[in-house]
C-alpha cells in the first residue's frame, strides 16, 4: 500500500505587494473615481464663477482620466517586473512612470489643442502631478506597512489555529485506530495516514500555500476519519463539479470549516446529521458551500463558540486575495451554511 501524506511541499506566498493590482477592474474603477474627484477640485479652484464649471471640469476631467489611466496602464504592464525589486525602487519606477504618462498627455494636449503659453502648461501640469504623484506613493506605502501589521498577525492567528487540534478529537480519533487495530488492521492503517495528514497539514509554517485539491483530499481524509467514529451518525454528501484543483490558496481553510460544523452541529445531536460539501466554479470564481444539519432540540444542544476560525479564515483570504474573496455565514433551510469565494482565471475544460 502506498503511504498518504507524500504530496510536494505547496507553494509559498511572499510578502504583501507594495503596489495593488492596477490590472484589476476594482481598481481601474477608484482610479477613475479619484480622478474625477482630483478634477472637481481643481476646477473649483481655478474657476471665477460657477457658471464656468461644466465647460472647465469636462476639459479637465478629460485631461486628468487620459493621465490617471495611462499611468495605471503603464503600472499594470510593468507590474510582473518592478513587483521583483525593492521596495523603494518600486516606488521611485511607479512614480516615474506617473510622470512619464502626464507628460505624454500634456504634449498631446498642447498638440491637437495649439495651446497658447503651452511651456508654461506643461511645467503648471508636471508639478501638480509630481506633487499628487509623490502624495499617491506616500499613501501606497501607509498602506503597504498596514498590510505587512496584518499580515504578520494573521500568520499568528494561523499559527495558534494550525497548533490547535481540539484534545478531544485526538483521542477519540486514537480509541477509533485502537478498535480497529483489532477488528480491521487495514482500514486502521488508513485511518493512520488521514490523521497524519492531518498532523502534517496543522504543524506545517503558517505561511505555506495549498491547493484545492490538497484542501479537499484534507478535507476527505479527516471526514474518513470522523466517519469511523461516529458512524451512522454522520452522514456527508459531495456535489463537486469541475473545480480548479490546482487553484492556489492558504493552506487550511476548509478542514477548520468541517471541524466547526460536527462539533457544533452533528456531535450535540441525538439523531444522525448530514454534511453537504458543495462545488461550483463559475465566472473566473471559486464558490465551496459546507452545509450541516443542526440539533434538533431547538438548539439547546449546540455548544458555544468563539468564532476565532470563521474570524482567521476570513482574514486570511482577505490577506491572500484582497477583497475579491468572501467568507460568509448563515442558516438555509434550517440548516447552517458557510460559503467560501475566491477568484481564479481557470477556463474550463
Amino acid at each position: 500500500m502506498t503511504q498518504k501524506g507524500t504530496k510536494g511541499r505547496a507553494p509559498e506566498r511572499g510578502r504583501a505587494a507594495y503596489l495593488p493590482n492596477f490590472c484589476s477592474v476594482r481598481m481601474v474603477f477608484g482610479v477613475v473615481i479619484s480622478a474625477e474627484l482630483l478634477a472637481v477640485i481643481i476646477t473649483l479652484v481655478s474657476i471665477d464663477s460657477f457658471q464656468e464649471f461644466a465647460g472647465e471640469l469636462s476639459l479637465r476631467s478629460l485631461y486628468i482620466q487620459w493621465i490617471a489611466l495611462m499611468g495605471s496602464a503603464l503600472i499594470c504592464l510593468s507590474r510582473p517586473w518592478i513587483s521583483q525589486l525593492r521596495t523603494w525602487q518600486v516606488a521611485v519606477i511607479s512614480w516615474c512612470l506617473l510622470m512619464l504618462a502626464s507628460l505624454a498627455i500634456s504634449l498631446l494636449a498642447i498638440w491637437f489643442l495649439d495651446l497658447a503659453g503651452g511651456r508654461h502648461f506643461l511645467f503648471k501640469s508636471l508639478v501638480i502631478s509630481a506633487i499628487v504623484c509623490a502624495v499617491l506613493m506616500h499613501y501606497l506605502s501607509i498602506q503597504y506597512r498596514w498590510r505587512l501589521q496584518v499580515e504578520a498577525e494573521s500568520r499568528a492567528h494561523l499559527q495558534a489555529l494550525q497548533s490547535r487540534i481540539r484534545p478531544h478529537f485526538l483521542f477519540n480519533s486514537m480509541n477509533t485506530i485502537a478498535s480497529l487495530t483489532r477488528t480491521d488492521p487495514a482500514l486502521a492503517e488508513e485511518v493512520v495516514y488521514d490523521l497524519s495528514d492531518l498532523f502534517r497539514a496543522s504543524l506545517a509554517d503558517a505561511q505555506r500555500m495549498s491547493s484545492l485539491g490538497e484542501e479537499i483530499e484534507l478535507c476527505r481524509g479527516y471526514l474518513r476519519i470522523e466517519g469511523q467514529r461516529l458512524g451512522e451518525r454522520l452522514q456527508v454528501k459531495w456535489d463537486l463539479e469541475a473545480l480548479p484543483l490546482d487553484a492556489e490558496l492558504p493552506a487550511l481553510i476548509l478542514q477548520p470549516l468541517l471541524e466547526n460544523a460536527i462539533y457544533h452541529g452533528i456531535e450535540p445531536s441525538t439523531e444522525p446529521g448530514r454534511i453537504q460539501i458543495t462545488g461550483r466554479y463559475r465566472r473566473k470564481r471559486v464558490n465551496i458551500s459546507i452545509r450541516n444539519s443542526l440539533p434538533v432540540d431547538g438548539g439547546q444542544a449546540r455548544r458555544a463558540g468563539n468564532h476565532m476560525a470563521l474570524q482567521n479564515i476570513r482574514e486570511r483570504l482577505q490577506g491572500f486575495f484582497d477583497e475579491e474573496a468572501s467568507l460568509s455565514v448563515g442558516e438555509v433551510d434550517g440548516e447552517h451554511q458557510v460559503r467560501v469565494v475566491f477568484p481564479h482565471p481557470w477556463k474550463e475544460q
